[in-house]
């Protein structure tokens, strides 16, 4: 189980088992060429409880269906070596995918394996839908940002956009496209390796802290 989940007390580590499960009674997994297996529906699952844990009446209104596939895919979703395009590790609730969320099982399960790289794409998906839950995906959180911290959070953005775009930042080069995935970035960074950030990044964390322990704010 994922680090998140140790450092919960026993009785939290009840009350996210019951959001786990209260998800996959809600949220269809479509295994797509895969026998479905438990541990992919509990990975799944804790990827999306772990951002909004500190939201107990959350729901993912904008998600139906979260589709496995063995590997990193395109945007036609093929993959292993079939079709042409570029490698895509997870998508989520655009276009023709609204209400849908696609990840690579490869990629679920690396999220929760590799202790020191920051990455881990189902997180980073479910981020996006938080993202979109007030009408738009655009890096600004404002359903669980307060209006106050709104323009001081553009403002980080844009500063460590810019380092990462001078290669002067450790938050990887994807943050450094769009507001989008900066968010999204920093908020795997956030979960995956929370005392690292807070070390070298302490404007970030405490902002994201903010957005997802709000009783911290």
């Amino acid at each position: 189980m994922s680090r998140f989940f140790k450092k919960l007390e026993q009785r939290e580590r009840l009350f996210f088992k019951l959001r786990m499960q209260a998800f996959l009674e809600e949220i269809e997994i479509e295994f797509i060429e895969l026998e479905a297996t438990e541990l992919d529906a509990v990975l799944i699952a804790s990827s999306a409880i772990i951002p909004v844990f500190q939201f107990p009446d959350w729901h993912y209104s904008n998600l139906k269906t979260v589709i496995l596939l063995p590997a990193h895919f395109n945007i036609d979703l093929e993959f292993e070596g079939h079709g042409n395009g570029r490698r895509i590790f997870g998508m989520a609730g655009t276009g023709k995918w609204n209400n849908k969320m696609i990840l690579s099982k490869e990629s679920l399960h690396h999220g929760f394996k590799n202790k020191t790289d920051k990455l881990n794409t189902a997180i980073h998906e479910f981020v996006h839908l938080i993202d979109k839950m007030d009408g738009a995906i655009d890096g600004i959180p404002e359903v669980i940002l307060d209006q106050v911290n709104i323009v001081p959070w553009i403002n980080l953005m844009y500063e460590e956009m810019e380092r990462i775009n001078k290669d002067k930042s450790d938050i990887r080069n994807y943050g450094g496209t769009s507001k989008i995935e900066f968010f999204a970035v920093a908020a795997e960074y956030f979960f995956s390796r929370s005392k690292l950030m807070k070390r070298k990044h302490p404007d970030i964390y405490q902002m994201l802290s903010k957005c997802f322990t709000p009783q911290n704010s």
